[in-house]
């Protein structure tokens, strides 16, 4: 019996180490962030249905602040894995596709509760999608877009601040005209299709702005931080417009790198693969 109870305790002992290793220290940061993410979105759901539109949004936002954050950390610490992927995958579904589509159903789109409801579920859909596709192109070593440095549709975070475009512009005047739930549906399907649409965007590399014009840049973005403090509906509205006049800006620019660089595959990539930031 003692030997028995010996090797019953060692079997343990040996199991809990096999699921303690499945996530280092080094991965536990970007994953908690990630957890902390959804919380957010999460979050966002329950201020909509207290019909606090306001913190509602700013849960989202605050999602979108901290999964771009997730990703920068996992690669500082060296900490990329399948797992954060996933979990990464599934986080932004919920804060970018389900809790947008469901905060604006509450707010606008309840009027018509069935053409209402079909708007919001082709925007969640469209999110799942997404990323869907994300995930299952991130081993393929033809990846058009990816290789010229260009993202395929609008990525999650940006297509729930677009959704919420006509959101922002109801806070900020009052206006009935941005609540009408028919022009709401409008758009959210709309930016559905932009999320999974095969439109190449700009990614964060091709926004770097050329030399002689970062001392502008950083000050436009000191500015952009104050209107955010003193008027934050108005300046979400002008940033949302601006991203929307950049796609034909981005689809050009691809235009411009395909005709010059011929088109071939890139070697896959050394490193765990990862979902934040580009998802």
């Amino acid at each position: 019996m003692i030997d028995e109870s010996g090797d019953l305790r060692m079997a343990r002992l040996q199991r809990r180490s096999r699921l303690g290793a499945g996530l280092s220290v080094r991965a536990f940061v970007p994953n908690a962030i990630t957890a902390a993410a959804l919380c957010s979105g999460l979050t966002g759901i329950r201020f909509a249905i207290g019909n606090d539109y306001e913190r509602a949004v700013y849960a989202v936002i605050l999602a979108g602040v901290l999964d771009g954050i997730d990703g920068r950390a996992a690669r500082m610490l060296k900490a990329q894995t399948r797992f954060g992927a996933e979990l990464d995958s599934l986080a932004d579904s919920i804060s970018f596709g389900v809790a947008p589509a469901l905060i604006v159903y509450l707010w606008s789109l309840h009027q018509l509760p069935s053409l209402g409801w079909i708007a919001a579920l082709a925007f969640a859909i469209c999110c799942v999608l997404r990323l869907a596709r994300f995930n299952s192109r991130m081993d393929m070593l033809d990846q058009p877009h990816k290789q010229a440095g260009f993202l395929t549709g609008v990525p999650a975070p940006l297509g729930a601040g677009l959704g919420f475009l006509p959101l922002y512009l109801w806070i900020a005047s009052r206006e009935p005209i941005f609540a009408n739930p028919v022009l709401v549906g409008v758009w959210m399907v709309l930016m559905a299709f932009l999320m999974i649409s095969n439109l190449p965007t700009l990614s964060w590399s091709r926004m770097r702005p050329p030399a002689s014009l970062r001392l502008v840049v950083i000050a436009l973005i000191g500015m952009t931080v104050a209107a955010l403090w003193l008027e934050p509906w108005w300046t979400l509205a002008v940033i949302t417009i601006v991203y929307l006049a950049l796609i034909p800006i981005g689809i050009s620019a691809y235009l411009k790198v395909r005709r010059r660089v011929p088109r071939t595959a890139s070697p896959a990539p050394d490193a765990a693969p990862s979902a934040h930031g580009d998802a």
